[in-house]
């Protein structure tokens, strides 16, 4: 009974045991998840920088992805990177440009798209060594060090990729910073799709890195970096 003057006292809803159960274990396995992401983000701090920031290096890698529909052309984000690649080469933060991509890829021959491109922009042909093996990020970079003989150099991609793309080649032991690369067809959808993309991708990225895993195509020493620095 309560007493006259006071509130009647509410008592406090608790939510069933198994229901807080599955909350917390809803919330470790998104933590979970999530330390791939921490680790590429994390680890590739102090190493990313906008196009006007870049430090110099050598060599500037370009990674592939999708051609445009004639198959003749770079799509908006390819353009985007080697735009920006072919800036770094115009202000001498770069000299030679190492173009990865899938040489036989469903959109198109990326690595050859790129060359063409970069061309029509200003960027010496001799400067320009193409890898038609870089099929994912990772293999790009292992690609880079064993086939290339790259130890320093930028790397360009989009922001929401740069991340991963420096903390792959750091792990694989080149010395690289990113530059984020532009990006003027890319609307918000497609920059929210490729940014929740490249979250699930963080998993692989550690997974490929933890156990070490040759690239998917090996292929025997090649000098053209270094015959490109020197011409």
């Amino acid at each position: 009974m309560t007493e006259p003057g006071t509130s009647p006292i509410t008592p406090v809803r608790r939510w069933p045991r198994r229901v807080r159960l599955l909350a917390v274990a809803g919330i470790a396995a998104l933590l979970l998840a999530s330390l791939p992401w921490l680790w590429t983000t994390l680890a590739a701090r102090g190493h990313l920088y906008d196009e006007a920031d870049a430090p110099a290096a050598d060599v500037v890698i370009v990674l592939g992805t999708e051609v445009a529909a004639d198959r003749q052309r770079p799509g908006d984000r390819l353009a985007g990177r080697l735009d920006t690649a072919a800036e770094l080469v115009a202000r001498g933060r770069a000299t030679v440009v190492l173009v990865s991509g899938d040489g036989g890829g469903a959109s198109g021959d990326e690595p050859t798209v790129m060359t063409t491109y970069l061309a029509e922009r200003g960027v010496d042909r001799r400067r320009v060594v193409a890898d038609p093996f870089g099929l994912d990020t990772y293999d790009s970079c292992a690609r880079a060090r064993d086939v290339y003989g790259v130890e320093r150099a930028l790397i360009v991609t989009q922001s929401y990729h740069l991340s991963r793309a420096v903390t792959l080649c750091r792990q694989l032991g080149l010395d690289v910073d990113g530059v984020a690369a532009r990006c003027d067809g890319c609307g918000p959808a497609l920059l929210a799709e490729k940014s929740i993309r490249d979250y699930f991708a963080s998993g692989k990225a550690a997974w490929d890195t933890v156990r070490g895993r040759p690239p998917a195509v090996r292929s025997p020493a090649d000098p053209a970096i270094q015959e490109a620095l020197r011409g």
